[in-house]
């Protein structure tokens, strides 16, 4: 991968686009995946995000027809893959925000920099675990890789992207049905472009 391999400015942009164009489906699906995650406690949140990335990889390729709403539901095919992914990094995660928060002044941002930096080198992980069938430790250890070839414009972009996914959050967490489903496609833009 070169450096100049990571177009955040074109990867963004095309990823508004593709949301933009398939508004409806996209914010229905969210709003299915959200319901179902949040009425399960989470349990079904690694299943409905790879239901939202595979209607997504679905539009970004013009699949003939184009994925409805109802396509999030394929998510439970990568069930116990999906469900590992968010629930082991879900975890290390926040556990290691938490050790480190507790370092006296440094401590919130070396928190906030370990989570973004997680999110970066794991963000391509679901979509390889849904588009190349891979098992959720393959499918990490790939995206660890890839982003560290390259990894302070991967940063950025895995930054961007969640805060423009997290910014419904501060609405009552109702906007994230409009929010999530930007940040899925601007990230499938980046996967597809990198892994094909």
């Amino acid at each position: 991968m070169q450096k100049g391999d990571v177009k955040i400015g074109k990867w963004i942009e095309e990823g508004f686009n593709l949301y933009k164009n398939n508004f409806t489906t996209l914010v229905l699906a969210a709003l299915i995946a959200l319901v179902l995650s949040t009425v399960t406690i989470g349990i079904l949140t690694g299943p409905m995000i790879a239901g939202l990335i595979i209607i997504t990889l679905q539009l970004l390729r013009k699949a003939d027809p184009k994925p409805e709403a109802s396509v999030v539901f394929r998510g439970f095919r990568y069930f116990l893959n999906a469900f590992l992914f968010i629930i082991i990094w879900g975890i290390a995660i926040l556990v290691g925000s938490l050790l480190l928060g507790w370092f006296p002044i440094i401590g919130q941002l070396l928190s906030l920099f370990f989570v973004y930096a997680a999110q970066a080198f794991l963000m391509f992980g679901l979509y390889l675990i849904v588009d190349k069938q891979m098992d959720f430790w393959p499918a990490s250890q790939k995206s660890i890789h890839t982003v560290k070839t390259n990894f302070w414009p991967f940063f950025g972009l895995a930054a961007i992207a969640s805060i423009i996914g997290s910014i419904g959050a501060l609405a009552f967490g109702i906007g994230i049905v409009l929010t999530v489903p930007i940040q899925i496609c601007i990230l499938a833009v980046a996967y597809q472009e990198i892994f094909g």
